[in-house]
């Protein structure tokens, strides 16, 4: 039965939130203008329908969240992006993963930042307030769903299933609803992706704020007033922009199969370009707070940044990416919509800056190059440059579409190499960064000549040589570029940490947010240095063997094949692969894949065996499990050294019909290193081929072999009993115990032979390891011999790639130290922007 309520209700809410946002705009727009009798009523409208607008929006995040969490598949989203198999945290990463999902968290993040503009920003309130409802407008607009003749504005996430599909049964009955949904990505099956995301658009909604700030001050010519309030929410939108990348780069190194953390896709370069131009504009303001000086250069990277976003949204979201970018949305005929918004935002921001640019105040002395302004200015630039460098070839496919669009044809194709082409030059740009932030800071807290720079450098200069020699020497650094980037990580390492003494022993740690950011950038420049140039894959290919034709060169040979029990030697470690294995609600480890049988029902197994970890049982033959993600086998690799077992991992993989085999790796974490395991290819668990019969007689205690496996025959008892078959009176029930030396691994088989009357019945044992399907096809009690059928199949195995990530976590804590900077940072500009409103200054 199709549930066309909820769906009605959403749509209900997404147009109440379109028409509540353009009164809104407009209620603020007069309130800007009216003279101060009229001022209150205006304010409070403007205000009655933000909330209305603030209540719509949640309303649609419930309405569409319910959908999913209540199966409703008769819904398009629900059917394209969730499934009954998926848990609740799953069902969350389930709601942003499609567009739609993904814009109304946006609009969702901007009422939050709207709530917080209305309650601290009286004076702000207005003007501010009118770019935010602007700009929900449009977000709005983006999942409208509106069709008006041949115009289509937005894409409904309430739209049915029957109206989107061409498919047959819909004919037939309209109100069929599917039995389940085709799930999430395999790949965003991962905590990370529940709040990776929440994260990343918190980030871009912020980007908002600042802009917002300078549009005001434009329009109320206050050309520099704007900086204080704006200044916090600019570093608030660097941290949170900035940890979204951080929380996308550990996704991809805890998820994804190359091994690293960024790859320089274009849509993780569209989040990385606006958070640089954004950091850039932090410095010029705090400049401009200080000496008065940078207030235009400020100006263009607040613009800058947001519209930044907005062309990040266009370039992920309108389909111009194509196959240039794993992770690009498909057009959902949005890319005009999206193109409108970025340009009217683009146009009020050259116009408003424009019109005023001759109005807004510059600073007619000349920057020194021992001043902080000529230094800061130096670093601005320096992650401008950064931002240019990287956007530039990024945009290669919109520059595409404009040549196509006027008749021409373009030849330009992204960088074939892009982890090679990027990183060349951002190495450099970040050791420029590193030394400029290392010195820098002695031109921020002090007046300085040149002796007085000489001075000051002198011990923080040979403090960092020694503790880079000391790097180099242990890590056994010889590359010279490597040996660059380790010089500039210590010296801004040691340069900030002696500032950072400094502020700490005058009990002023609220100053010291620039000190830990520029410290956690130093480990960060190393870190990466160490995890990607010194990565060791000790996984190598010695055998010769091709595993897949269509396998490039590289994969064939930094991958190797594991037979289950049978060791292999990697570098310092021998590997044992010990099967496959699966998760169970309730059982705080592993289980075996073997100890259950999968039933009907979503992600439920029977168990064919007691479930117990370290002697305490879970739960006994026969009862039913709940899996999590049935679909998920995990990958049981044991590393030994000198005989001594030192671990044990469990790479996931999951056979995908769409996508192919999906693989999340599993790591060793030491304090110095990551040892990195992943698993390339596995065997065919759906359906084996099995051999054709073999027939083996055999008495009990002699050897033979199966499989290539020694196996002994111990006995044959008269069993009494029979799991799933009750035995009646007369019934006669043989069972043959076979011992099976797999390596250091005794597997045990009992087949059964079963007499009733003038009937055979014979109870066969699979062993899905070892490939082996062993029955007692008869008995010859004349010669007391047994004979055995059986079948055979390709036993267990996994390809896999394993590689030594050094120094990764140095890496790691860089990013938190960063983001403790800017933490300390925001609550410091904020606290003086609440004594300067104390005062009635704002």
């Amino acid at each position: 039965m199709t549930n066309t309520f909820m769906g009605n209700l959403g749509h209900f809410m997404v147009i109440l939130a379109f028409v509540s946002a353009l009164v809104s705009a407009v209620s603020y727009f007069y309130y800007t203008r009216a003279s101060e009798l009229d001022k209150p009523s205006w304010k409070n409208f403007s205000r009655i329908t933000f909330y209305i607008h603030g209540f719509a929006a949640i309303s649609i995040a419930f309405c569409l969240f319910e959908i999913i969490y209540n199966h409703r598949f008769e819904y398009f989203y629900a059917y394209s992006h969730s499934s009954k198999g998926l848990p609740v945290h799953y069902m969350i990463s389930s709601f942003w993963e499609g567009q739609e999902g993904a814009f109304i968290l946006w609009i969702f993040w901007d009422v939050v930042l709207g709530l917080v503009i209305i309650n601290t920003n009286k004076f702000w309130e207005g003007p501010v307030m009118l770019v935010f409802m602007l700009v929900q407008a449009f977000l709005v607009s983006m999942i409208l769903g509106i069709v008006i003749g041949d115009l289509k504005i937005g894409s409904s996430p309430f739209m049915l299933l029957r109206d989107v599909s061409e498919a047959p049964i819909f004919q037939i009955n309209p109100d069929f609803v599917p039995e389940d949904g085709t799930g999430l990505n395999p790949l965003l099956q991962n905590i990370w992706m529940v709040i990776h995301p929440p994260t990343l658009f918190l980030g871009y909604a912020s980007t908002l704020v600042p802009f917002a700030f300078l549009m005001a001050g434009l329009t109320l010519k206050r050309y520099s007033e704007w900086i204080r309030p704006a200044l916090p929410w600019a570093i608030f939108s660097a941290m949170i922009l900035g940890m979204g990348i951080i929380m996308g780069a550990y996704w991809a190194y805890v998820t994804l199969n190359f091994g690293g953390y960024w790859n320089w896709d274009p849509v993780e370069n569209a989040v990385y370009v606006p958070w640089l131009i954004m950091v850039a504009a932090i410095h010029t303001m705090i400049t401009f707070k200080k000496s008065s000086t940078a207030l235009k250069t400020s100006m263009i990277l607040v613009i800058g940044s947001f519209i930044l976003v907005l062309y990040a949204t266009f370039l992920v979201r309108s389909g111009v990416l194509g196959d240039s970018s794993v992770h690009s949305f498909t057009d959902l005929g949005l890319s005009g919509q999206l193109l409108i918004y970025m340009l009217f935002f683009l146009a009020i921001a050259i116009f408003l800056t424009a019109k005023e640019w001759k109005h807004i105040p510059t600073s007619e002395k000349e920057a020194s190059v021992y001043s902080r302004e000529f230094w800061i200015f130096i670093g601005a630039t320096t992650l401008a440059l950064m931002a240019f460098q990287v956007i530039v070839p990024t945009s290669i496919p919109v520059y595409n579409a404009i040549i196509e669009m006027f008749g021409g044809l373009s030849n330009l194709a992204p960088p074939a190499d892009q982890i090679g082409f990027y990183t060349k030059f951002q190495l450099w740009f970040a050791v420029a960064l590193a030394l400029l932030t290392g010195v820098g800071q002695y031109f921020w807290w002090n007046k300085m000549t040149k002796e007085d720079l000489k001075n000051a450098l002198v011990t923080p200069y040979i403090i960092s040589m020694v503790l880079a020699a000391v790097i180099i020497t242990v890590g056994k650094v010889y590359d010279v570029t490597y040996i660059v980037i380790v010089l500039a990580g210590a010296f801004t390492i040691v340069a900030n940490f002696s500032i950072l003494v400094k502020l700490l022993k005058h009990k002023t740690f609220k100053l010291a947010g620039g000190s830990l950011a520029h410290i956690g950038l130093g480990m960060i420049l190393i870190g990466i240095m160490f995890s990607s140039g010194y990565s060791d894959t000790i996984s190598i290919n010695m055998s010769g063997l091709t595993y897949k034709k269509d396998w490039e060169d590289d994969l064939n040979k930094e991958n190797v094949l594991l037979w289950i029990n049978k060791p292999l030697q990697m570098k310092d470690y021998d590997v044992v692969y010990r099967g496959r294995y699966k998760k169970v609600v309730g059982v705080p480890d592993y289980v075996k894949a073997d100890a259950m049988e999968s039933l009907d029902g979503v992600n439920q197994a029977l168990a064919l065996e007691n479930i117990e970890v370290k002697d305490k049982v879970y739960f006994q033959k026969g009862d039913t499990l709940k899996l999590v993600l049935e679909e998920n086998s995990y990958f049981k690799v044991e590393y030994f050294q000198e005989d001594d077992k030192k671990f044990t991992l469990y790479p996931m993989s999951q056979p995908n019909p769409t996508m192919g085999l999906i693989s999340s790796p599993d790591s060793k974490r030491y304090l110095t290193k990551d040892l990195y395991t992943h698993v390339s290819a596995i065997n065919d668990y759906e359906e084996p081929e099995w051999n054709d019969d073999q027939f083996i007689n055999a008495a009990p205690g002699e050897q033979f072999f199966i499989n290539d496996f020694v196996t002994q025959f111990e006995s044959a008892d008269v069993v009494k009993e029979m799991d799933g078959i009750p035995l009646e009176e007369g019934d006669i029930a043989v069972q043959a115990v076979l011992t099976i030396m797999d390596y250091d691994v005794k597997k045990t088989l009992k087949p059964v032979f079963l007499i009733r009357g003038n009937q055979v019945g014979k109870v066969e044992h699979i062993d899905h390891d070892l490939g082996i399907k062993v029955e007692v096809d008869n008995i010859v009690p004349e010669e007391n011999k047994f004979v055995f059928k059986v079948n055979t199949y390709q036993k267990d195995y996994v390809v896999m790639k394993a590689a030594v990530k050094p120094m990764i976590n140095v890496l790691w804590l860089g990013t938190i130290i960063m983001l403790i900077g800017f933490s300390v940072a925001i609550f410091r500009r904020f606290d003086e922007f609440q004594k300067m409103k104390a005062k009635g200054l704002e």
